[in-house]
């Protein structure tokens, strides 16, 4: 692959040595937590599932992680990483108050949580906010990374 250019590849198949029983457990409760969703016209559900891409570039080796989240407050949103996944929460509050005639636009509390494929450097990580996308970049670890969660600042777009 050419330096600079990015790979796409679904989590399910990125190589590396992480234990796979970790990521399966990762994808089935994907799966369950889409699978068991309650129907957004019952009135029950709560909350929303936002869209996330998940790139592995060469150079430099990194994760970038990018969350649609239209309409979120970055005040709102947490990160967290340790060296072996990223967690983004948050909550998206109705653009509008009043009965709703036809409602499909989500919102309220979400959890996102990216396992990777890699160990990578919490330390080193950095996210970024515009036009309603997150994008956190977490660094692959070239040594042993220390077992501890860290938060991660959101810095402005220019």
């Amino acid at each position: 692959m050419a330096a600079g250019r990015a790979a796409v590849l679904p989590l399910s198949i990125v190589p590396g040595k992480k234990d796979h029983l970790d990521r399966l457990q990762s994808e089935v409760q994907e799966l369950i937590d889409e699978l068991w969703q309650v129907p957004r016209f019952s009135g029950l559900r709560r909350g929303f599932r936002p869209q996330v891409d998940v790139i592995r570039t060469e150079d430099p080796p990194e994760y970038r992680v990018v969350v649609e989240l239209a309409g979120v407050d970055s005040e709102t949103l947490r990160i967290f990483a340790d060296d072996q996944a990223l967690v983004v929460a948050g909550s998206r509050s109705p653009a509008w108050r009043g009965r709703f005639f036809h409602m499909e636009i989500e919102h309220g509390p979400f959890q996102r949580r990216i396992q990777f494929a890699e160990q990578v450097d919490p330390a080193g990580a950095h996210a970024e906010y515009a036009r309603g996308l997150l994008t956190v970049t977490v660094p692959i670890a070239e040594r042993e990374p220390a077992h501890e969660k860290v938060s991660i600042k959101i810095g402005r777009s220019k």
